[in-house]
Formats: structure tokens, sequence, C-alpha cells
């Protein structure tokens, strides 16, 4: 298998990364752990969770499967803060104050002394980014933490806090965490030259469209049981699923089939392969869809096939909104 290097760190991770945000939730923790085991013997070295994930049952989860396992060292762990974690005013955000608590909390969850990668799970609105780009290089410099990230931020707030790095003399981010699909092309345009420039690993989420371009939803109105949209329960949620995404599924189901792979397979290579990406991130809510992607951890996407994904969503452009969990996306209409 091909390892990839995370930015300029000099680490190397599998193509695929495996996301557990169903851990606790939709998957219970017998099946958690059969998911992870199967991930670590099919070559995946890159686990991300996330403290708000199922109300930290995520990181508890994780952190009992890979200390009871011994596999806490073989694993690069990520995790993220921001999100609320109580009902107290300071139980959120990007300040300092909840930063250092949230990450104490986070190493007491996942049953560990470090955390490899540890990002901020949207940008700070409330107030400059040095206040917490100082605690980040605290934490570093205390090592609780390897490296640090961000997570769904504009290419002006990534290139901001570069400069504010190199500026105060601290830690930099090596990556960030960005929506990136064949529906939601937007990053193309800004974030992904930025990351390429300098050297930043992009580690997308939600490469298969929450189920969409796997074909999950015949409708835009109807939601399988199983299914996000309904799971989640939430208009945001079920905004995303919109008729030009369903169509374009149609025709990756038509092309997945030709090439001998499922439709979420294919979905799942495209964004792999297209360039700047590191290292998706596969949500499996069970082992046949980790199984699934597995599927093509090792295959490379045809260079002939690029311009056909073009022809159905062209670069930089989006017909459905994977942006709608933040503030700052202000393009809402998709054309």
């Amino acid at each position: 298998m091909e390892y990839r290097k995370l930015g300029r760190s000099g680490v190397l991770v599998s193509p695929l990364c495996l996301g557990t945000m169903n851990f606790g939730g939709p998957t219970n923790e017998e099946d958690s752990f059969e998911i992870m085991q199967k991930a670590v013997d099919g070559g995946i070295n890159f686990f991300d969770t996330a403290n708000v994930y199922n109300k930290g049952e995520s990181e508890r989860i994780t952190g009992r499967f890979l200390k009871e396992n011994n596999l806490r060292e073989q694993v690069f762990l990520a995790t993220k803060a921001n999100g609320r974690m109580g009902d107290g005013p300071n139980d959120a955000g990007a300040s300092r104050y909840h930063i250092i608590k949230a990450c104490e909390d986070s190493l007491k969850r996942l049953q560990t002394d470090h955390i490899d990668l540890y990002q901020l799970h949207r940008p700070p609105l409330t107030h400059p980014q040095d206040e917490t780009l100082r605690a980040f290089d605290d934490l570093i410099r205390a090592g609780k933490v390897r490296y640090i990230g961000c997570s769904t931020h504009p290419a002006w707030m990534v290139m901001e806090a570069l400069s504010l790095s190199e500026r105060y003399g601290l830690n930099r981010y090596i990556s960030e965490q960005p929506p990136y699909n064949l529906l939601d092309r937007r990053i193309e345009n800004e974030l992904i030259p930025l990351c390429q420039k300098y050297e930043l690993a992009i580690i997308p989420w939600s490469p298969l469209a929450m189920g969409i371009l796997a074909g999950r939803y015949p409708k835009t109105d109807e939601y399988p049981g199983d299914s996000r949209a309904h799971l989640w329960d939430s208009s945001m949620v079920r905004a995303r699923v919109t008729q030009r995404g369903i169509n374009v599924g149609k025709v990756v189901d038509k092309m997945a089939k030709e090439r001998g792979m499922t439709a979420s397979q294919l979905s799942l290579l495209w964004v792999k392969d297209q360039p700047g990406i590191t290292s998706p991130i596969i949500g499996p809510r069970t082992l046949a869809h980790l199984e699934d992607a597995l599927g093509i951890i090792d295959k490379t996407l045809d260079d002939a096939d690029r311009p056909l994904f073009d022809e159905l969503v062209h670069p930089g452009t989006a017909v459905a909104d994977f942006h709608n969990s933040n503030d700052w996306m202000k393009a809402r209409i998709i054309s």
C-alpha cells in the first residue's frame, strides 16, 4: 500500500482515514471494535474522531479499543475540539480556556497521554486566532499534542493562521479537514491550491456525499431508516440531498458497474486520487461499509476517467451544499 506524507510533517498515513462518528451512536461498541480491527488489518493506520461525536462516546470506544488491543502506537490518532460539550457559556468554542480543558477531557476518554493530531473543528469567529494558536502551541510544548490542524476553515483563515504562527514563532497547522466530494467541489477554487503551496495535508470528510453517491436516497424527500438524513433528523443535513446530486449519483453508479466497482467505491476512489488530497475520511456504520471502502485502498483512478467526472460536476462548483454546517460560506445557491 502507498502511505502518504501528512503535510510537511513527515508522518506517513494510510490513503484512507477511519472516521469514528458512528461509534457509540448507530454503531455499538462490539461492532465498532470489529470495524477498527478490520481497518487495522487492512492497513489503515489513521483514525479520526472528535469530542462531540455521540457526546464523547466515540472517543471512549476508540480509546478503549486501542488500549485493550495494544494498538495505540500503531495508529496515528486524531481528534477535534470546539463543539459544545456542556451547558455552560465556556463549554464550547476556540478560546484558550475551552481548548485546554477539552484536550484534557479527550485525553482521559481516549486513555492516552498524547493526541497525534489535534484539530480545531470549526474556525474561531468570536476572537482573534492567535489565542487559539497559542493554546495549541502550549499543548504541543507540554507533550500532550504532537501536531495541530483545522477543519472546515475558509482559505483566508487558514492563511491567516499560518502567518500568525510564523510571526509569533508558534507551531503551525499541518492539515485542513474540509467537506469534499464530487457533488461539492468548491474547495478546489482556493483551499486546495493554498494547501498544496504551503504543504498542508487535506483530509476530506463526507467523500461519499453522505451516501448520496452510494445511491442511498431515491428521492429528495425519502430518507431510508438507516441513512444519515433519517438518523440525524436535521434540516441542515437533509438540505444536502438535492435532485441534481441524486442524478449525478445515478450516472456514477452506471460508470462504476462498467468498471466492476460499486458506486461508493468509484466515488471514494475519485476523492482519494484528486490532486492535493491526503486521506479521505470514511465513516462506516457497518463492517460491510468498511469492507467496501477497503476494496479501493490500493487502486488508482484512471486518468482517462477524470474528464467524465468533470462533465458531471464542473471543477470548483457544487450541486449540493456540504458547507452548510458553517456560517462563513455565503454561496448557498447551487446552480
